[in-house]
């Protein structure tokens, strides 16, 4: 049977686990983050199948097996595109980290040319896009996930020209200068015009991607319309009063969506009602000895403005001196995957810049900074966001930064101070938060100090603003929006 619906994402959205020598394909067992909604939509279709990317061996490819299911998710199968390991150092750890992610995060200082491979890119979105033409009856939904398969749309409409083609952005869309760097632009651009309907977080992205569309090529406004009542139109960095939300090309009317992805609050509040979790975080209160708590949590990336919050913190700790003992900044920082040589740099300099800090101010019973660089479990993470005082989270640049909402979460609306950069989608969402340029060494400065001496009532004050928000426009707003909004593409071309 033919898939109604087909969902294009280069992860595979389940666990591989050997048994005896056997493989088996089971759900996985941290269902947390998009991977779990994106599965939901597979919940109001006959047949579904999900394409991802697999790395396999010249002996793996021999026995391969290109579709596979997994145990209990029998409403769709997984179409895997087998890849050797070159084409994934080429594709993924290369061209789309190397020269796409730099130009995504306005940092073209990163960008590289003379390594990335354009053709063998354009190839696997190739074979993503032979895999989901098999599987799609002649009018499905065919739906695209992020940079990595900016060409798969082109490909799409050429080999099914009726097939109803969305994609969907998780990642910043940077101004127009800073895209137009790319020397690949115009037929990335011509293949996201192929899309019905093209979805970014926060409208300055889509209204950014309808700027490089119109410097390209002659493209048709159709339509203009106020941002949305919970996305701020004015008055912080990233703030956009109305959004174009349709275009015409080439005869293809092309809808710009601007919805930012929410977080789960029943999942993660029923995680935290676990007797397991209960007893971890009282643990972690009494380690903690009375004090302040300040949790920051992400991953090794230059976007994501780990140095500057470190030595924001190191400067706290200078002026401050009375706050010596009486504070703990906890840091997760995952390592990247192997393979991409500028996050090794990154590491090495948040690893050293921890070591000097501690170094300068811990004292037999205090360390200033603890530093976790391997995944820390996520009931874990969570009992660290309900404990700590303030989430400072302040990237240079981010998509959306689901940490913020999760935090805003873990607390329910009842205090707790949220730390938030102007430069990450979801300052758009969450206004009240400390909002703050981490670019600025003053702005930062004042951030945290007006966080660690905030009045517990405007604590809650403002953490109840922001869990309304968060609770409403969660997960399932995200994906109700997109599947009312899919169903209204037509079945068919003309």
């Amino acid at each position: 049977m033919k898939s109604s619906l087909v969902i294009l994402y280069h992860r595979e959205p389940y666990d591989e686990v050997v048994e005896n020598g056997k493989i088996y394909y089971r759900p996985q067992k941290s269902p947390n983050g998009i991977l779990p909604t994106l599965k939901s939509f597979f919940a109001g279709v006959e047949q579904g199948t999900w394409v991802a990317w697999k790395q396999v061996n010249a002996k793996q490819k021999k026995k391969f097996e290109e579709k596979v299911t997994v145990e209990g998710e029998g409403n769709y199968a997984v179409c895997r595109v087998p890849l050797t390991a070159e084409q994934v150092k080429q594709f993924y750890h290369i061209t789309s980290k190397e020269a796409f992610w730099p130009i995504l995060h306005s940092f073209p200082g990163h960008f590289t040319y003379a390594t990335s491979d354009w053709e063998n890119f354009k190839n696997v979105n190739r074979l993503f896009a032979e895999a989901a033409c098999r599987e799609a009856a002649d009018d499905a939904l065919i739906w695209v996930h992020d940079y990595n398969l900016w060409m798969a749309p082109q490909y799409i409409r050429e080999l099914k020209p009726n097939a109803r083609i969305a994609f969907f952005h998780h990642t910043p869309f940077p101004s127009v200068d800073i895209f137009n760097i790319l020397p690949w632009r115009e037929e990335i651009i011509g293949s996201l015009l192929c899309c019905d309907v093209v979805g970014f977080h926060i409208p300055r992205y889509s209204e950014n991607f309808v700027n490089v569309a119109r410097s390209l090529f002659e493209v048709e406004v159709v339509e203009t319309v106020p941002a949305a009542e919970n996305l701020t139109p004015v008055g912080i960095a990233l703030a956009e009063p109305e959004v174009t939300s349709k275009l015409k090309y080439k005869g293809q009317l092309v809808q710009v969506d601007p919805c930012p992805v929410g977080t789960n609050p029943k999942h993660i509040q029923s995680l935290l009602d676990q007797p397991e979790a209960q007893t971890r975080f009282e643990e972690m209160r009494e380690e903690l000895q009375g004090r302040k708590l300040i949790i920051a949590a992400g991953r090794v990336d230059y976007v994501k403005g780990n140095r500057e919050l470190l030595e924001a913190y190191e400067r706290l700790l200078e002026r401050q001196p009375d706050q010596h003992g009486k504070v703990q900044l906890v840091v997760t920082c995952v390592k990247a995957a192997a393979g991409m040589k500028v996050y090794k740099v990154t590491q090495s300099q948040i690893e050293q810049l921890v070591g000097k800090i501690n170094g300068r101010f811990a004292r037999l019973d205090w360390t200033p900074i603890l530093l976790f660089t391997e995944p820390v479990p996520f009931r874990d993470l969570l009992c660290y966001y309900r404990l700590a005082d303030i989430c400072w989270t302040t990237p240079l640049r981010d998509g959306l930064n689901l940490v913020a909402k999760e935090y805003v979460v873990a607390h329910k609306g009842e205090g707790g101070v949220l730390i938030l950069s102007e430069f990450v989608g979801a300052a758009v969402e969450l206004p009240e938060a400390v909002l703050t340029n981490p670019y600025s060494l003053d702005r930062m400065d004042e951030s945290i100090d007006q966080a660690l001496v905030m009045p517990e009532a405007e604590q809650k004050k403002r953490m109840a603003k922001m869990y309304k928000t968060v609770t409403h426009y969660d997960v399932q707003y995200w994906a109700d929006h997109l599947i009312n909004l899919y169903k209204e593409i037509p079945s068919a071309k003309k």
